[in-house]
C-alpha cells in the first residue's frame, strides 16, 4: 500500500475502528452465558435468526443509504446501534430480550456491510491500487484478532464461576471500548465519488439488480461463500465453547484456546496477499470449501475428543479467515462503483435468507443432539463448495 493516500488513512482508521469495536469480552463465554440465562440449543439458534431477520431488515436501506450519505456516517450509526445492542443483554433473562439484543445487532451489522468494500475499494482506486483490495481487507480483519489474544483469555478467567455478576461486568467491559470504536469513525474520509448518488431510490436498487443480473458470477460466487460460512462459522462459533466444555476443556483455558486461534487468524490474514500470489484464488475458494465441510463432519463423529476437536477449530479458522477477503477482491473487480454498496446489500438479503432458512432447519436438527446438527451443516457446506464460480475474465484472466 502507498504510504500517505487516502486509502492508506482510511486502511489504518478502520483497523483500529474494528480492534475497539471487536472487544467483546463475553465472547468467549457466549454460548455457555446463553444457556446460563436459561436459553437451549434450539433458542440459541432462534437468536440467530432473529439476527438474520435484523440483517435482512435494515440491508436495502442501509446500502442505500451509504451510496447517498457515505460510509462514515453509515458506520457511526451502526456502532452506537452495536452499543445499544450489547446493552441489553445486561438484562436479557427472557428469549423476547436476547431475540431484541440479537435484531438490533443485526441491524447495525448492515451498516457497515457493504459500505466498508465500497469505501476501501473507491479509496483504493484513487491511488490506482484496487487490485489490492484483499491484501487490505485482510489487514483490517487482522485487527480483531490482534485484540481478542487478550480478550478471550480475560474474558474467560472472569467468568470462571459464570455468575450474573462476572457476566454484566464482561458486558460493560465491552460496552465501554465499543464507545472508543464511535469516536475513531469520525476520522474515516470518504473518497471523492463515495456518497455523491442522487438519482431516485428505486432507480438506485434497480442499478444495483442490473449490475448482478450483467454479472451472475458475482451471485454465484456470493452463494458459493455464504453457504459454506454459515455452518462453518456462523453455527460452529456459536457453540465452539460448549464443546470444549463438553470435551473437558476446563472454562479458565477456553479464552487461551480462542486467543491462539486468534493469533493464528492474525498471520492468516497479514498473509492474504502472499497467499494468493502463489495460489489462484478461485482454487483457495473450491478446496477451502470442501475442507470446512469435512472438518464439521469430523466435528460432528469426534466432537468429545479435545484433540480432534482443537485441530478442527485450526482448519475452520483458517477457513473463515482466508475465504471472504479473497471473494471480496473477485466480487468488487465486477461491481460498479456508483451503486457498489446497494449492490453488496442487495447479495447480503440473499445471504440473511439462506440465514433464516438453514438456521431455522437446523434448529429443528438441533433437539436430537450435535451429531446431528453438524452432520447437517456439513452437508450445507458441501453443497456450498460445490457451486461453480469463477473471476473477472475481462481483468483476472490469470485466475483458473
Amino acid at each position: 500500500m502507498k504510504i500517505g493516500t487516502l486509502a492508506a488513512r482510511n486502511i489504518r482508521i478502520l483497523f483500529w475502528a474494528e480492534l475497539f469495536g471487536s472487544i467483546r469480552f463475553l465472547q468467549p463465554v457466549l454460548a455457555l452465558f446463553y444457556f446460563a440465562r436459561g436459553l437451549d440449543e434450539s433458542l440459541i439458534l432462534w437468536v440467530m435468526i432473529f439476527w438474520s431477520t435484523g440483517v435482512l431488515i435494515g440491508e436495502i436501506p442501509t446500502g442505500m443509504f451509504a451510496d447517498r450519505y457515505g460510509a462514515k456516517l453509515s458506520f457511526i450509526i451502526g456502532a452506537i446501534l452495536s452499543i445499544i445492542s450489547h446493552s441489553l443483554l445486561i438484562w436479557a433473562y427472557d428469549p423476547w430480550l436476547f431475540f431484541s439484543s440479537s435484531i438490533l445487532s443485526g441491524l447495525a451489522v448492515t451498516f457497515f456491510s457493504g459500505s466498508d468494500e465500497a469505501l476501501i475499494y473507491e479509496s483504493l482506486k484513487e491511488s490506482n491500487e484496487e487490485v489490492k483490495m484483499d491484501h487490505a481487507l485482510g489487514i483490517i480483519q487482522s485487527a480483531q484478532f490482534v485484540v481478542t489474544i487478550g480478550v478471550l483469555i480475560i474474558g474467560s478467567i472472569i467468568a470462571k464461576d459464570l455468575t450474573n455478576n462476572q457476566f454484566n461486568l464482561l458486558i460493560v467491559l465491552g460496552i465501554a471500548f465499543q464507545s472508543v470504536q464511535v469516536g475513531l469513525l469520525f476520522f474515516v474520509q470518504n473518497p471523492s465519488n463515495h456518497g455523491t448518488y442522487q438519482e431516485n431510490p428505486f432507480q438506485q436498487v434497480k442499478e444495483g439488480l442490473h449490475a448482478i443480473k450483467k454479472s451472475p458470477q458475482v451471485l454465484w460466487m456470493f452463494l458459493n461463500i455464504t453457504l459454506v460460512f454459515i455452518p462453518t462459522a456462523a453455527i460452529f462459533d456459536n457453540f465452539s465453547d460448549k464443546l470444549l466444555s463438553d470435551a473437558g476443556l476446563p472454562i479458565y483455558l477456553i479464552g487461551t484456546v480462542f486467543a491462539c486461534l486468534a493469533i493464528l487468524s492474525f498471520f492468516i490474514s497479514r498473509s492474504i496477499g502472499w497467499i494468493t500470489a502463489r495460489i489462484s484464488r478461485i482454487t483457495l475458494l473450491y478446496a477451502t470449501g470442501a475442507l470446512g465441510a469435512i472438518c464439521l463432519m469430523f466435528v460432528a463423529l469426534y466432537r468429545e475428543t479435545l484433540w480432534v476437536l482443537l485441530l478442527m477449530m485450526v482448519l475452520l479458522r483458517f477457513i473463515r479467515t482466508v475465504r471472504y477477503p479473497v471473494y471480496a477482491q473477485l466480487a468488487n473487480d465486477i461491481i460498479p462503483s456508483h451503486v457498489r454498496a446497494t449492490t453488496i446489500s442487495l447479495l447480503s438479503i440473499i445471504d440473511s435468507v439462506c440465514d433464516l432458512v438453514i438456521f431455522a432447519s437446523i434448529s429443528g436438527i438441533a433437539m436430537y443432539g450435535f451429531e446431528k446438527m453438524f452432520l447437517a451443516a456439513a452437508g450445507i457446506a458441501l453443497i456450498g463448495s460445490l457451486i461453480p464460480i469463477r473471476a473477472n475474465l475481462i481483468r483476472n484472466n490469470n485466475e483458473k
